[in-house]
Order: C-alpha cells, then structure tokens, then sequence
C-alpha cells in the first residue's frame, strides 16, 4: 500500500466515506467486529486513515468503540430509529422551510436534474442508482437551508436512516408512490411554498418510516441485506 503520497485528509474522507458505505449496504452487519487488517486490505489504506474514518463513523452513530475490544458495527433497534425518525421529521420541517426562502436558482436548476434523473433510474427499475439519486436530493434541500448545523446534524442522523432503509425490502407500489411525492416535493419548493413543503417533507418521512421500521428485526437479530426502493 502507497499512500504516503496521498492528501492525509483526502484519504480519510475517502476511507471514511467507503466505510461507511460498507455499513450502510449491509457488507458490515449491525454487531460485526471491525477488523483492522482485513479492513485495510479490502480498502487498500494503511491503519491510520482507517482509524481516522472509524472515529468519524462512530461521531455518527455507525461505530461503536469498545474499550480493549477494538470497533463495531452499532446495532440499529427499533427505539434508536424512532427517535432518529423524530429528530428528521423536525429537521426536515425547517430544512424546507428554510430551503423556501433561501434556494438560489442555480440550487433549484440541480434539484429538477437530479429529479429527472431520479425518475428515469425509476423507469428503467434501477433500484441503486435511483437510491443514490434520491439521497442526493433529500442532501440538497438541506443544503439550500443555508444552515450549516442542520446541514452537519442531518447528514450524521440520516446515515442511519439509510441503513435501515437497505433492510427494508420495500415493494413497488411503495416504490411508485415515493416518486409521485417527490414530484409534488419539488414543485413546493419551485414555488417556495414553504407551509406545503414542510407538509409533504413531514408526510414523506412518515411513510418511509412505516416501511423502514416494519422491517427493522430486534437488535439481536442477524441482518438481512436487501434492496429498497425509497
């Protein structure tokens, strides 16, 4: 491995950000010991931008570090989702609100392409290129907030939201539907009407939260790995 020659602080973000993908898509079940080497191997990192992004992955819930016992996958259980799901349905509220007041033009001309690529991914029934899509978007709205706390607080609670949503085998009528929401998402905030918006936001996590918590297994469980369409 040569990464002497590597921006230190690229390689941590880029071995934080593989990682946690790993965590997210299931390749790390909830509870499974993270062992350094062959983490180092698959990544083609030396030990310390790993531990780096393992710090960082534990500053957003995805870590555990136990004492004399190295790193693990946290568990998700279904009363750490609730309250992750209450905290996002309140950020997303005043993320729309905000976004309402403050979306530059150039913010909202990327948010009608990432819908329509969104759409055709869902058209085509490409179900991760649709999701990466669809993070994409939820991203950004938070990001034409103009709040950089909420911005931070969102992007760490939703890591989880994700994984959760990749044990959730979700069906196409769900599918559908959180496509048609989208739809009526953007044109609120096209036409910054903010009271709407916060409304559909609020709405759209709560069905996805009924999906994502129907599948959720108690935190002893092994974890199924599974597509999602949300």
């Amino acid at each position: 491995m040569n990464d002497l020659a590597v921006n230190p602080r690229l390689l941590h973000e880029d071995a934080t950000e593989r990682l946690r993908d790993m965590i997210v898509q299931g390749e790390l079940a909830p509870g499974a010991k993270l062992n350094e080497r062959v983490i180092c191997e698959r990544l083609g990192i030396s030990r310390t931008p790993l531990r780096e992004a393992i710090k960082r992955l534990a500053s957003e819930g995805l870590v555990e570090l136990q004492a004399n016992r190295g790193a693990a996958v946290t568990r998700l259980t279904l009363e750490k989702l609730r309250g992750i799901f209450a905290v996002m349905g309140a950020l997303e509220a005043l993320a729309g609100e905000l976004a309402c007041a403050n979306a530059t033009e150039a913010q909202l001309a990327e948010l009608r392409a990432l819908h329509f690529q969104m759409r055709a991914h869902h058209a085509r029934g490409d179900l991760p290129a649709y999701f990466r899509e669809n993070q994409r978007i939820h991203m950004l709205i938070a990001e034409c907030s103009g709040n950089e706390t909420l911005v931070a607080t969102y992007r760490n609670l939703n890591a989880n939201v994700r994984r959760a949503r990749y044990m959730a085998n979700l069906t196409r009528e769900r599918w559908d539907q959180a496509v048609r929401e989208h739809d009526e998402i953007l044109d609120a905030l096209e036409r910054r009407d903010a009271p709407r918006l916060q409304r559909l936001l609020r709405e759209h996590l709560g069905n996805k939260m009924m999906s994502v918590l129907g599948a959720v297994e108690p935190a002893d469980a092994p974890h199924p790995a599974a597509a999602s369409y949300d």
